[in-house]
């Protein structure tokens, strides 16, 4: 994750294609190391790609994905409305836990 953060920081700071010396720049500047092996992989992955296009793509292929509980809508609701009647009737509790005595009377 690291390696591509700082692939994106070079891109962002307007060098359209970082080389893997410039990633490594990036993220020595922070204290981190780079791995040869995954920087090699991004690399080669990324070679030749907008990196508009790869980020577009990818989130056309998120927004197909469903979501936990997005088809569930109506079961989440219910047991959200179950575990807030929990809580108000824990509180009720409590508050009778002092049996009409305050500290500060």
């Amino acid at each position: 994750m690291k390696h591509i953060a700082a692939y994106l920081l070079c891109v962002l700071g307007g060098n359209a294609t970082p080389s893997s010396g410039d990633v490594e720049k990036v993220l020595a500047s922070v204290g981190a190391e780079a791995d040869g092996d995954k920087l090699g992989k991004l690399m080669e992955q990324l070679s030749g790609k907008d990196i508009a296009e790869v980020i577009a793509a990818g989130s056309e292929k998120l927004a197909s994905v469903p979501a936990g509980g997005a088809s569930a809508g109506g079961a989440a609701g219910g047991s959200a409305a179950a575990a807030e009647e929990e809580k108000e009737e824990s509180e009720e509790e409590e508050s009778d836990d002092d049996m009409g005595f305050s500290l500060f009377d």
